[in-house]
């Protein structure tokens, strides 16, 4: 396709050469807002290189894209293919964080950028959402007409030896004009303003004061020369209110007239007029009378009108961003989103649905009585009709603004859930459906289309979040099963011996650990007891903690020495990449005595008939699977009757910012101070005291040992 611009007409140019492509296109397709992305050989990231119509400013939170990130243009690129977005709604539902940034109607358009055999990068159009839902077929020509002048123009400045690659910051496009005036027509236009009763002035795409009349810096209660140049709502601190950006926003993205009205303090009401074109706002500023109370109004506003500030939804939703971010299983996200989207858009009722099975089981509720959640939970995706159910099943939101409209579709809702005006959202993460969303109300409701598309995008993240819970809760389910299983179901029954065991896992994150204890019965008169700690939390640590017990096992009738020494060549020939801390000890219950011996394990403690605890001094080798000649040195110590043997993983004692030792030494204390308790008592203790005071970083196992009286 031939292609008059490029390197051959302007040698030397960089990304200008992208300019003509661009501006035709918008012309043409009478498109908004247009922006060039590049993607730099070798790199898996997109970046904004020129950009048409809109503010850089509010082009910021896509200035960088990730190739594999979920946005139009990547996805364009990735499935080599249009993106189109024909209205407000689709664009929430399919990419809600960006319809939380700009939640304002308007459609959209991304194709790839490619030649034969390069990915150039992508173009991105906007119309404002009067546009119809269907990119017509000259739109579409004329779209894929300029993506492939841009690439042959990417292409032919290669082969000239200077390829385009973005800068720093994009390249922005100065805003067309229909025409250019005269100095005495300019002068003429000047002197006409400044004669009109009212007050106006003009802002850039930036926000920024360009021009303002004499009355309109009076009334806005500033100078002239404070006001040009600047953002009104950072030069006016009456203005400094995020409602009055996003009127600006919303102007600059959609090219709709949009207005607000102000107080200017002592007690001077403003209505702000904004009329946006491709070059800028101009602003009308018009004395009003004061908005009416609550009393003055008959009581409040309109039945069902009611509507919470902008202001306020995006503190809240802000609020939810950073609880579903630190959400780590379902019920954080259930109270994340019930503690947050209820105040945010007024509700007063909210059911989180999951699809199990079929069926839609209640994840969570509030506002609804016990009668009515019973009856809702469990509805059939595929026969129900049940809004809830035929939102995921068709992936499009639905609001019912009165009863009779749900009266309608589901006999007997209203009057089983006493609500007057639903919204129903489908949860759909990465195109999979995953629940339902309903926020309900007491009166009946009006939707306006902002807020539809707010919640739509709410949903989405929403959506997302939970889908994070549902897998981490399913991978906690199966890591503790799989390691209850790969520890003792249940310690041998050994007479002369009273024993307790507890694990705990640390309760942060999703992994396995590699923790352990054993008891095994040698015969009549011994027993042996393992305890230890694989690094690391993972599949290979709970594998590996499986094998470390296997070998115990295969030699514990040895000394403890050898035991050890043993276990640690078969280690040290698996080769696992892990090292494994453990502590044996073999029990002689005739005797009363002790012999022990460590592989880098924390030290055992004795609390003595009397009370009286020690930390026992057994000489720590190597740990297991480093050096396949360490050796193990065995300790004997005497175990009366009565007295208590601890044996514990690190968990116990470690707590960020103490030292060790000292750690061990208080652990020594309390133990002392416990009293004669039972041991499964004693074992409670120990963990209650060391989950209560801070929270643990490590699993804990623990077992407790102590000889009984020979009558008993």
């Amino acid at each position: 396709m031939a292609d008059g611009g490029g390197p051959a007409a302007a040698a030397g140019s960089g990304l200008e050469w992208l300019d003509g492509p661009l501006v035709d296109g918008m012309r043409d397709t009478g498109a908004t807002t247009g922006a060039v992305y590049l993607l730099p050989p070798g790199e898996e990231t997109l970046y904004l290189a020129v950009l048409s119509g809109l503010s850089q400013e509010i082009a910021v939170p896509w200035s960088r894209v990730e190739l594999g990130a979920s946005t139009p243009v990547s996805d364009a690129l990735r499935g080599n293919r249009l993106v189109w977005l024909g209205s407000q709604e689709e664009v929430a539902r399919r990419y809600p964080r960006i319809a939380l940034v700009l939640p304002y109607p308007f459609t959209l358009a991304a194709a790839p950028i490619a030649t034969d055999a390069t990915v150039w990068g992508g173009l991105v159009m906007l119309w404002p959402g009067e546009h119809t839902q269907q990119l017509s077929a000259h739109e579409r020509d004329v779209v894929d007409h300029t993506r492939s002048r841009l690439g042959l123009r990417l292409l032919r400045a290669r082969e000239a030896g200077h390829p385009v690659l973005p800068g720093s910051e994009p390249r922005v496009l100065p805003p067309s004009r229909a025409g250019h005036h005269r100095p005495d027509v300019a002068r003429a236009a000047i002197d006409f303003a400044e004669r009109l009763p009212d007050g106006c002035c003009a802002l850039d795409l930036d926000g920024r004061v360009t021009f303002v009349t004499a009355t309109g810096a009076e009334l806005l209660g500033a100078e002239v020369s404070e006001l040009l140049g600047t953002l009104p709502w950072e030069t006016l601190p009456w203005l400094d209110d995020p409602l009055v950006e996003e009127h600006y926003r919303s102007a600059v993205v959609t090219r709709q007239p949009t207005s607000f009205t102000a107080l200017r303090p002592p007690d001077r009401w403003l209505s702000l007029q904004l009329h946006p074109d491709a070059t800028g706002i101009s602003v009308r500023i018009v004395p009003t009378a004061p908005e009416p109370t609550e009393d003055e109004a008959g009581g409040g506003r309109a039945e069902g009108s009611a509507t919470p500030s902008r202001a306020g939804v995006l503190a809240h939703l802000t609020h939810l961003a950073a609880t579903l971010a630190e959400a780590v299983g379902v019920r954080d996200v259930v109270d994340g989103v019930a503690d947050q989207i209820m105040p945010a858009f007024d509700a007063q009722g909210l059911i989180l649905f999951v699809a199990e099975d079929d069926r839609l089981r209640i994840l969570g509720s509030r506002g609804y009585s016990a009668e009515a959640a019973e009856r809702l939970d469990g509805l059939r995706l595929s026969a129900s009709p049940s809004p809830a159910a035929q939102v995921l099943g068709n992936g499009a939101p639905r609001f019912m603004t009165s009863p009779e409209e749900m009266e309608r579709l589901f006999p007997g809702g209203p009057a089983l859930t006493g609500k007057a005006a639903w919204a129903f959202l489908p949860l759909i993460a990465s195109g999979r459906p995953v629940g339902s969303l309903v926020l309900s109300y007491d009166r009946p409701r009006h939707f306006p289309p902002t807020q539809r598309a707010v919640l739509t995008s709410v949903a989405g993240l929403v959506a997302q979040a939970l889908d994070r819970a549902r897998l981490h809760d399913t991978r906690q389910e199966l890591a503790h099963h799989l390691q209850t299983g790969l520890l003792p179901h249940a310690l041998p029954r050994v007479p002369g011996l009273d024993v307790a065991a507890r694990y705990q896992p640390a309760g942060l994150g999703m992994d396995i650990g590699g923790d352990f204890y054993d008891l095994i019965r040698l015969d009549d008169t011994a027993v042996a007891a393992a305890i230890g700690d694989v690094q690391g939390h993972s599949v290979t640590a709970a594998a590996l903690m499986g094998q470390v017990r296997t070998a115990v096992h295969a030699t514990a009738g040895a000394p403890p020495g050898e035991v050890l020494a043993s276990t640690n060549r078969l280690l040290t020939d698996l080769d696992p990449g892990l090292f494994t801390s453990c502590l044996y000890v073999r029990v002689d219950l005739v005797r009363h005595r002790a012999c022990l011996a460590s592989a880098g394990h924390p030290p055992p403690l004795l609390r003595h008939p009397d009370g009286r605890t020690e930390t026992l001094d057994v000489q720590p080798g190597l740990l297991l699977g480093i050096d396949s000649s360490a050796e193990y040195e065995a300790a004997e110590v005497p175990l009366p009757v009565g007295a208590t043997l601890v044996l514990y993983t690190d968990g116990l004692v470690e707590t960020p910012g103490v030292d060790i030792g000292d750690a061990t030494a208080e652990l020594a204390g309390h133990l002392a101070r416990a009293g004669d308790r039972p041991v499964e008592e004693l074992a409670d203790a120990l963990v209650d005291r060391a989950r209560g005071s801070a929270p643990s970083i490590d699993d804990i196992a623990l077992l407790l040992l102590r000889p009984e009286p020979a009558d008993r």
